[in-house]
């Protein structure tokens, strides 16, 4: 469905497409913090009209939900405390290793329902907590070992401080390299995730000629081997896209970055 100039889902978008559907089983798939701008929907706003039309809302959090364990940012997340379900991933910003994700669902009877299978051969106890009734994989390494680590060690503090300082760390390198010469802000983070733009200097120039020079700045950053950006496309527009996760990430990284960007514009 279209998104408003912020990137966000608009009430009336949603309430025409569930009038479309209304006779048909529906799950709305809302975000906290787009993969590109960090845009959260307005939860307090779309979900209850989800459920008015009998749908299920579910909030792809990925790393935006984390948002919630910050003063200074769960102001972002109204709302989402009414949705049947929720996923989020530990490997982005709680830092534990690759392929950990989380998905809660409101209704543990749905939940057991659409995950629990039973068989002759297989042994069951009514009264322990069995894998096979809450996800797919009926054999699986112990995951959440690195999560209780990582949450034990943190705390709740701890997670809101690593929240709150590389947000700020985005904030500082998505305005500090939009601000080089030959560098265009594109978006400026409301959490961890921002935009820029490097633009040929040619008075011509067209868009496809700075999409071009956007992806030569990047690949001349990532040859130099001081910092790591990814390409994207956003409204139709390459970009290079800044995203601050690490644990270990300080002010000298950030320097170390925008000194980077600033020699790869000028090769």
């Amino acid at each position: 469905m279209p998104v408003n100039g912020q990137g966000r889902l608009e009430l009336r978008e949603l309430s025409k497409a569930l009038q479309e559907y209304v006779s048909s089983p529906t799950v709305v798939l809302l975000q906290a913090g787009d993969l590109n701008i960090g845009a959260f929907d307005p939860f307090d706003e779309l979900i209850p009209i989800a459920h008015e039309y009998g749908a299920w809302v579910h909030i792809d959090g990925a790393f935006g939900l984390w948002s919630a364990a910050s003063p200074k940012y769960q102001h972002l997340l109204k709302g989402v405390e009414q949705a049947n379900s929720w996923a989020t991933d530990g490997h982005k910003w709680l830092n534990v290793p690759y392929d950990c994700g989380y998905a809660f669902v409101a209704d543990s009877k749905a939940h057991r329902a659409s995950m629990s299978h039973r068989a002759s051969y297989l042994i069951h106890d009514d009264d322990a907590r069995d894998q096979i009734d809450w996800n797919p994989e009926w054999s699986r390494r112990g995951r959440g070992v690195a999560t209780y680590a990582a949450i034990r060690q943190l705390g709740k503090q701890g997670v809101a401080d690593l929240i709150e300082r590389t947000c700020q760390y985005a904030h500082t390198l998505v305005t500090r390299i939009g601000a080089l010469p030959g560098a265009q802000l594109v978006w400026e983070p409301q959490i961890n995730q921002g935009l820029v733009r490097f633009l040929n200097a040619k008075p011509d120039a067209t868009d496809a000629d700075h999409d071009r020079r956007t992806d030569s700045v990047i690949a001349n950053i990532l040859e130099s081997g001081e910092a790591f950006f990814g390409g994207t496309t956003w409204q139709g527009k390459r970009c290079m896209r800044v995203s601050v996760c690490n644990w270990q990430t300080n002010n000298v990284d950030v320097e170390r970055a925008v000194n980077a960007v600033q020699l790869a514009l000028a090769s």
